[in-house]
């Protein structure tokens, strides 16, 4: 059957980049791999087609289709608009109308790539993590939300970081089963020691993991620590499990041992057959964009995992993790990681690896 992978190119550099997973994936049908390849607007270029950022057929189309690939949102030209009709809005509303709860961020440090972290190649030499982060939950989502402004004329900001039972557990099942298939070990970060709903989360792992999960060694640690350690030796971790807030700023972080942040890609999954959303986590990085320099690795190896976990083609998936790696072992470099290869003829180096 025909598997459809919807593709948001979105904004700034994400066009550049979601062109070359693309070109991977024409390279992937021609190779036998049954698969319909279709396109919409999102984000910023949606604001200036349709005047929103995510339109209902747009998120149609993505419930519709077996996997998303997304480029990246954003730029300065949409900055002033109010936080519900920026394009950051328009992801924020296709994570939630997805129902795609758990984001997979792999950080991983490609041994070509290891001279290339900020981090002596001791300590980044064959790191392999892998971040389990709540997606559609937290601050980021949390009601009451907003700026007011008091009698007194002062302005107040609220943002609400609120947790239940069944959004924890979820993901972290996630995280669990995803360690199975790995080391068997999982660390949960959070800030319970003055949060509340942070306490909560970690109670709640915990008790999954005592009722569903007793072969898998849990471990808790304060996020404010955790970013000391993954700086201090992060081959230290294997699954990190996390909320939303702290799972994106120590994703991140982690991005940067590895070398670039045009590297890492990631996967948002929700419930057993449910369309997949994959993005490169890098932003739209307007400063270059159109420039034709970006790093399309992260792309591409978001395609991959496209591959692994919503189109039903791990081998395939395996097959262009190992496309990029040869591409780095032979020297191909983009301006981020100290080379001066264009985006496009980093997609022929991938290219020539398959």
């Amino acid at each position: 059957m025909t598997k459809t992978l919807l593709l948001l190119p979105g904004d700034g550099i994400g066009p550049e980049v979601t062109a070359v997973a693309r070109r991977v994936a024409g390279r992937l049908i021609n190779q036998g791999l049954d698969l319909a390849v279709e396109e919409a607007p999102f984000g910023g270029a949606s604001i200036d087609a349709h005047g929103v950022p995510l339109t209902e057929d747009t998120l149609a189309r993505a419930l519709a289709s077996d996997a998303v690939l997304m480029g990246a949102v954003g730029g300065p030209q949409w900055a002033r608009q109010s936080y519900d009709t920026r394009p950051e809005a328009g992801l924020l509303g296709l994570r939630a109308g997805m129902n795609v709860y758990a984001n997979l961020r792999p950080a991983r440090c490609f041994a070509a790539l290891a001279e290339a972290s900020t981090l002596k190649r001791v300590f980044v030499e064959g790191l392999d993590i892998l971040f389990v982060r709540e997606l559609t939950g937290g601050v980021y989502f949390g009601s009451p939300r907003g700026v007011e402004t008091l009698p007194d004329g002062q302005r107040r900001g609220v943002n609400t970081h609120v947790y239940t039972t069944s959004e924890i557990q979820r993901v972290a099942r996630i995280a669990f089963d995803l360690a199975r298939t790995r080391k068997g070990e999982v660390v949960s970060a959070e800030k319970g020691n003055v949060m509340e709903a942070g306490l909560m989360w970690r109670e709640e792992v915990q008790a999954l993991r005592d009722a569903e999960y007793p072969d898998i060694k849990l471990s808790h640690m304060l996020a404010d620590n955790m970013a000391m350690q993954l700086v201090k030796y992060p081959k230290q971790f294997d699954v990190i499990l996390t909320d939303n807030l702290f799972g994106d700023i120590l994703s991140d972080e982690a991005a940067m041992l590895t070398g670039s942040l045009g590297m890492l890609p990631s996967a948002a999954i929700g419930d057993a057959g449910k369309p997949g959303l994959y993005e490169p986590i890098h932003g739209s990085a307007p400063d270059i964009a159109g420039r034709g320099v970006a790093n399309p690795c992260a792309s591409v190896l978001s395609l991959a995992m496209a591959l692994r976990y919503s189109l039903g083609a791990p081998a395939l998936a395996d097959k262009v993790e190992a496309a990029v790696e040869a591409a780095l072992n032979s020297g191909a470099r983009t301006p981020d990681l100290g080379g001066t290869l264009t985006t496009a003829a980093m997609g022929d180096a991938i290219l020539a690896g398959l």
